[in-house]
């Protein structure tokens, strides 16, 4: 355990000079924005479709993998949501407090550390978990809540949603990637070059990126975001493992690599959804807050478990 610590804790060191920075205001929260803005667009896409270029859709896109997925993490967003009803909150904040629930932040954390820690052949894995996260869990939130304030769901929402989908650069990158894969073109070494030395940046920038927008977040409502917390650290990845190895019988590392990316911390786009539609931001801030902090030993329990399964570690 603690070796497999020592191999997870450069990453979150980094965070937490991130963290560091913003507080003793060396870096500042405009200064944090760009750099997130920087990653997201750039280093993190670039890596995203050098990896997706080298993969084939139709190897990595396995049924039994991603129904396993989503059992999993419908049974953990139902039990969300009935703990928030059961607690007498509204429709639109239970579901915000289950999205939080099973969004990991497998875009700036996952990919990067689990690839580098697991080989490159986790790359398929924690893609498919990025792409249905992002594809399927943030469509139903903005459907949700768009349709609990409207009253409706309009044909306007769903086109918001498309556009808002196909903007989104990793999204972009990763279908992008996965075409030029299908086309079964070789990268010219001078893009593959460009591609790595650009992506080669998305890991320390990322964890910096996380850590310095962590500074501003202030703890609030803790009770409620530790449950949140628990749910997406300990509950989630037990659920996974249940039905990617129990149920589904899925690929054994590719199943480790989707327990782990499931044991991620709440992502930080969580809170974007949350302060732009005026629902639980400040929970959501302060499980994300918690969830990190704490995904230091609970991430690295979580590989140590799936040692066995990917044969690393």
């Amino acid at each position: 355990m603690i070796a497999i610590l020592l191999k997870t804790l450069p990453f979150f060191a980094i965070i937490g000079l991130g963290f560091w920075a913003a507080r003793a205001r060396f870096f500042s929260a405009e200064a944090t924005g760009f750099l997130t803005k920087f990653v997201f667009y750039f280093p993190l896409s670039a890596m995203l479709f050098r990896f997706a270029s080298n993969l084939s859709l139709a190897k990595i896109f396995e049924p039994h993998f991603v129904a396993a997925y989503l059992l999993a993490s419908f049974a953990l967003y139902a039990l969300v949501l009935t703990v928030a009803k059961a607690r007498g909150l509204s429709w639109t904040e239970g579901a915000m407090e289950a999205h939080a629930g099973v969004s990991g932040n497998t875009g700036f954390l996952g990919v990067p550390m689990l690839v580098m820690l697991l080989g490159q052949a986790a790359a398929g894995p924690v893609m498919m978990v990025l792409t249905i996260d992002m594809v399927v869990f943030s469509s139903i939130i903005t459907l949700i809540i768009t349709g609990a304030k409207e009253g409706q769901l309009r044909l306007s929402t769903l086109s918001a949603l498309g556009r808002g989908l196909l903007a989104n650069p990793m999204i972009v990158s990763i279908v992008l990637g996965f075409v030029w894969s299908g086309l079964g073109l070789p990268l010219p070494d001078v893009i593959n070059e460009f591609m790595g030395l650009l992506g080669a940046a998305a890991t320390p920038c990322a964890l910096f990126a996380i850590g310095a927008s962590l500074a501003g977040r202030r703890a609030d409502r803790i009770a409620l975001a530790g449950w949140i917390s628990f749910a997406k650290l300990v509950i989630h990845p037990a659920l996974v493992a249940i039905a990617a190895l129990l149920i589904f019988a899925v690929d054994p590392f590719a199943a480790g690599v989707m327990i782990a990316a499931s044991a991620l911390p709440v992502a930080g786009n969580v809170f974007i959804l949350a302060q732009h539609y005026g629902v639980a931001p400040q929970r959501v801030s302060t499980a994300i807050l918690i969830s990190t902090a704490l995904s230091v030993l609970t991430v690295t329990v979580v590989i140590a478990l799936i040692g066995p399964l990917v044969g690393k570690l």
